[in-house]
């Protein structure tokens, strides 16, 4: 175990991590490439490495998510700490480096794979303190984040890098331009703290794009909204089309579940739930959102429908 350990810890001695020269050439020596549809950016900003570990206050959980660890410039931070680690990654080759570099140490461990996939399959232990760090990928970070809260899996603490864009949708408000369905899901049981924006130049290979660092604490259990199972299809379909009111999707929607007066019961569901039908959905709450939803669960769990 010594030896392995001691091999281990001069093999991720070879990455500088700071260096896009030096990574460059340690993926050319070892077959592997930064591949743009995975979003694989490495982060070579020293500082913000470090602010992203200082944020998430790791010592205070009993186990660290990482969501994309690459070549481990994160992870080797992240093991310097008390939390074990959980890496999951998708390449194939980054896999077998980060098993080379860490794979001795007891308090990591590898999940291979689409994180859309496997971070709903492993073993999570809602007794614990799960903390989650990620830089996430422009095509799945809003849906990873909407699947881990309609499957219930809340960290008490996430720390994410994500594009700008994508992070404005995050923590919009109501009534504001880039308010859309992520933001109200992830209010309802989430407070959004921004931490940093990051150049592309803090990554290797720069990106065309700013990124965002975000903080996610989850909300004290009174503070949390808890929707019934309505509630997440409903949402969607209320955003579907930013540019028609309340009343024309909900109608949508309602004809989707074989509602035979979809017209009327749209707007029973509105009178009842206190909006009004010309509204639009940006400018309405989580917790109108929750409202709705939970009158048409009451509704179709009494009689099958309005």
């Amino acid at each position: 175990m010594q030896s392995e350990l001691k091999h281990e810890i001069q093999l991720e001695h070879l990455i500088n991590y700071d260096s896009p020269l030096q990574l460059a050439a340690f993926l050319e020596e070892h077959g592997l490439a930064a591949q743009k549809k995975f979003g694989q950016n490495f982060l070579i900003n020293k500082d913000a490495r470090t602010l992203l570990i200082t944020a998430l206050e790791s010592s205070r959980c009993d186990e660290v998510w990482e969501i994309g660890a690459g070549l481990g410039a994160m992870t080797a931070e992240l093991l310097k700490q008390t939390a074990p680690v959980r890496a999951f990654e998708l390449d194939r080759g980054f896999c077998k480096v980060l098993r080379t570099f860490f794979g001795a140490n007891e308090r990591f461990s590898l999940v291979e794979g689409n994180a859309l996939h496997t971070l709903k399959t492993a073993p999570f232990n809602r007794a614990r303190q799960i903390f989650l760090l990620g830089n996430l990928p422009y095509n799945i970070a809003a849906k990873l984040l909407g699947d881990c809260i309609e499957h219930g899996l809340l960290f008490p603490r996430m720390v994410i890098t994500v594009q700008r864009e994508v992070a404005r949708r995050i923590a919009a408000q109501p009534g504001s331009e880039d308010y859309s369905s992520i933001s109200a899901l992830i209010a309802t049981v989430y407070r959004v703290q921004s931490l940093t924006v990051l150049k592309g130049d803090s990554f290797y290979p720069a990106p065309h794009v700013e990124s965002q660092a975000l903080r996610l604490d989850l909300l004290d259990r009174h503070q949390r909204l808890e929707p019934p199972p309505e509630f997440f299809p409903l949402l969607r379909a209320l955003f579907v089309s930013r540019r028609k009111t309340v009343k024309n999707n909900l109608v949508s929607f309602l004809k989707s579940r074989k509602y035979t007066s979809a017209e009327s019961s749209a707007q029973t569901l509105l009178a009842a739930s206190g909006i009004a039908a010309h509204e639009r959905a940006e400018r309405l709450s989580s917790g109108d959102f929750c409202r709705m939803a939970q009158i048409l669960h009451d509704t179709e769990s009494a009689c099958g429908s309005f």
